[in-house]
């Protein structure tokens, strides 16, 4: 399935990791023009090529990229950061095909994303000395109620709000401005593997990183690694430095960062079942099997 090439709307590709995303977004691109956009929370980072599975030279000869690669491990990219950086390309001469698995950067293009100061460097610091369950005790009850509780990043980004502004984050939320591209404007789509497919595509994805150098890569970035950092939450980092740095073998690093990326995967696909129930459902084993 592919949107009518006569038909300039922006293409939204949502899914989880290794569910074919790239690979739908560069066919519709051959098809009817257009220029693939990074959505991916992490696939933004320099430092990473081979871990966040960033296009190669073969893919971007097929189609123009943006977005990908362009900030320092060092830096902190929200999603209000990708919002300011994909808004020159919604009306540009290209139509924009925006593809990644972070379902909040979806959320705050089609829904709009409140304009919430940015953290204090003390604040941060203070939040990442917490424990999992003191930063759910210091959240606002509205705020509880909207966010998942497990998800140390988003309880941790609730709590800093509400630290350093004295307002929940819910009631930023409830003063969010209109959507740079409301749903209606768009081709939205999400890819609905079943996971048994996408368990052994992981497994299989993973393993081609590590022949394609995936080690050197996190060797390479080891003298300036920070496991505090946004970058550092590439799945497979973390697992890969620990062999580097000779606490597991490479067979025991490779078996958790597969089962992280399952993992991340199952959290990716609730979250695009509850948030994405009106988008269009593509199942990738069956539509990107035949040409």
């Amino acid at each position: 399935m592919s949107p009518d090439p006569a038909d300039d709307r922006p293409v939204l590709i949502a899914g989880p990791t290794a569910s074919g995303k790239s690979e739908l977004a560069l066919r519709i691109a051959e098809t009817g023009g257009g220029v693939v956009v990074n959505a991916d929370a992490l696939q933004v980072y320099a430092c990473w090529r081979i871990l966040t599975a960033r296009p190669g030279a073969a893919d971007l000869a097929r189609a123009p990229h943006a977005l990908y690669g362009h900030i320092p491990c060092d830096t902190a990219y929200s999603a209000g950061h990708w919002l300011r950086d994909v808004a020159p390309l919604l009306g540009g001469a290209e139509r924009p095909i925006i593809v990644g698995g972070t379902g909040l950067n979806f959320a705050a293009l089609t829904d709009g994303l409140a304009e919430i100061p940015a953290t204090p460097p003390e604040v941060r610091a203070e939040g990442d000395a917490l424990p999992l369950p003191a930063l759910v005790d210091g959240l606002d009850m509205a705020t509880r109620t909207r966010i998942d509780l497990n998800n140390r990043a988003r309880v941790q980004r609730a709590w800093e709000v509400l630290r350093a502004t004295g307002r929940g984050l819910a009631d930023w939320q409830a003063d969010t401005p209109p959507p740079l591209l409301p749903l209606t404007q768009a081709h939205a789509i999400v890819m609905t593997p079943s996971p048994d497919w996408l368990n052994a595509r992981i497994a299989t994805r993973f393993a081609a990183m590590l022949k394609a150098g995936a080690v050197e890569e996190v060797r390479a970035n080891l003298p300036d690694w920070d496991p505090a950092r946004p970058s550092a939450r590439a799945i497979g980092a973390a697992e890969l430095v620990e062999f580097v740095q000779g606490r597991v073998t490479l067979e025991q690093a490779e078996t958790a960062a597969v089962i992280a990326t399952r993992q991340y995967a199952k959290r990716q696909r609730t979250w695009f079942r509850a948030r994405m129930r009106n988008w269009h459902k593509i199942d990738p084993e069956a539509d990107l099997s035949t040409g």
